[in-house]
């Protein structure tokens, strides 16, 4: 039975991508040929990645450093190598933005597109063809995909990757952010910064944080001993305001280097924005055709 899964989902618009750990959403507009080429393209460039990813496995799971092979690994390497500098941090942090990056290349590459985007469960790489926009959803929970805000990302913004972060999410956080998402210039980028944000949203050694070592839960991930946040407790209205603080100010740092636009930050009902972003977010805005970030599509 052939490993790789694809298959266009019931709209008959978006193609849906599946190898192992790894699901793609996928939307483009444009030509029917064009669409048709770029999808094939993106399946056949689908199902190379994880094996590659494989061969380099255990380089890409140590603290950035030597420069892997892979495609896609060299997304990752690139996209961490700055930050590694201020903390402990592995290629493996920008796996998912690398991924949903490195398909789109091979999309935009087989056919002319008006618009395009591959969603790696949340971290999205997109494409934007001049005078084109997408509308996007921003939720403060991933496992609780309401959204509070929307913003409109245009072809002249300078933003083509979106990535969200916390200790709610789908891998594991050294924080306690519920989530941490940021625009940036490309996805791989946006997902290692926002791992690397939600991992400084915290109140070290606070009673109210269940903490374990990562290896006690997958034993073979890339932070080892280091203790990842399974649960959060009750927190004091000042203690959410100084962990929250502690991102906002990584977050600037990340402004001031480049490596991002605009990032939200979200802890137990509380928001904060850092960023270019602040004029377009809408917070009362809702319908059906804004999709979250933790799990939906641009529209």
């Amino acid at each position: 039975m052939k490993r790789v899964q694809a298959a266009l989902l019931p709209d008959g618009r978006r193609l849906h991508l599946h190898d192992g750990p790894i699901d793609l959403i996928i939307g483009a507009d444009g030509e029917a040929g064009a669409i048709a080429s770029a999808y094939h393209a993106a399946e056949r460039r689908f199902e190379t990645i994880l094996d590659e990813l494989c061969a380099e496995l255990p380089l890409l799971r140590r603290p950035t450093g030597e420069k892997p092979l892979g495609e896609v690994a060299r997304r990752m390497w690139q996209a961490t190598r700055v930050l590694a500098a201020e903390c402990f941090i592995t290629p493996m942090a920008a796996v998912a933005g690398s991924v949903a990056e490195e398909v789109l290349a091979s999309m935009t590459g087989a056919a002319p597109l008006a618009r395009a985007f591959v969603n790696n469960g949340g971290d999205i790489a997109f494409h934007l063809a001049p005078g084109m926009a997408y509308d996007i959803g921003l939720v403060s929970r991933p496992d609780q995909p309401a959204l509070f805000a929307t913003t409109r990302l245009r072809a002249e913004d300078p933003v083509r990757g979106i990535a969200t972060s916390g200790w709610r999410g789908r891998s594991f956080s050294l924080g306690i952010a519920d989530a941490v998402t940021v625009l940036a210039a490309c996805a791989s980028q946006a997902d290692s910064a926002a791992t690397f944000i939600a991992n400084a949203v915290d109140l070290p050694g606070h009673p109210a944080i269940e903490r374990v070592p990562a290896r006690d839960i997958q034993p073979d991930n890339d932070l080892g001993a280091r203790l990842v946040t399974r649960g959060v407790g009750p927190l004091q209205v000042n203690e959410i305001a100084a962990a929250l603080d502690a991102g906002v100010a990584c977050a600037r740092g990340c402004l001031v280097v480049g490596y991002m636009t605009a990032a939200a930050l979200h802890l137990a009902g509380d928001t904060r924005f850092v960023g270019q972003w602040l004029g377009r977010i809408d917070a009362g805005r809702q319908g059906e055709e804004i999709s979250g970030l933790g799990g939906g599509d641009p529209s």
